[in-house]
């Protein structure tokens, strides 16, 4: 897929929002993400992770995977789908007291895990993935999100694939040319 079939597949599925948005951090933007809105469709799911995988593998021919990982809540989804389609197990990180961890599942030593999430802004669940499979003898082959909403400034130590790239305008409120229109300010669930 390229980058105008996804932004129309997230569009499509009202995961891409134009409009007038006030974002938990307080700051105003045009432009609203809400991948979760895109992954209530099961069949859109499993295509947009297979174009992921198919991206990755590209990028990292004869990669042998053992495990796809995914940080809880939103990660998991994408996680099943991408090890659906390298034809793997999936397991996923949960929070507890505040930190993620891993509960219900082993990684074993020298184990190859995919870390994938669904958006990445700051990148800092990704890390604390990454930690987790480090931390239990694992090793980290890649790093697989939907969508990169940090415009390629978040990094990581491991290949890191997209399926789109984007890097979110935001205003101050008082700087806010939307709010000096008149136009009020939706306040969306994250």
């Amino acid at each position: 897929m390229n980058q105008e079939e996804v932004i129309g597949v997230l569009r499509e599925s009202e995961a891409l929002l134009d409009g007038h948005f006030e974002l938990r951090s307080g700051l105003h933007s045009p432009r609203y993400f809400q991948c979760a809105n895109v992954l209530r469709y099961p069949r859109l799911a499993e295509r947009l992770c297979a174009a992921l995988v198919d991206k990755m593998l590209a990028g990292m021919p004869g990669m042998r995977v053992d495990g796809v990982i995914a940080p809880a809540m939103g990660g998991i989804v994408v996680g099943h789908e991408v090890a659906r389609s390298l034809n793997t197990l999936s397991i996923f990180a949960e929070k507890q007291e505040g930190k993620l961890v891993l509960r219900r599942f082993k990684i074993e030593q020298g184990q190859g895990f995919v870390v994938a999430e669904d958006v990445i802004t700051r990148g800092g669940r990704v890390q604390e993935t990454i930690d987790i499979v480090e931390n239990c003898g694992g090793k980290v082959l890649a790093v697989a999100v939907l969508v990169d909403r940090s415009g390629g400034k978040a990094s990581f130590n491991y290949p890191t694939f997209s399926l789109l790239q984007m890097e979110p305008i935001t205003y101050e409120q008082g700087k806010c040319p939307l709010c000096a229109q008149g136009l009020p300010a939706l306040h969306p669930g994250s």
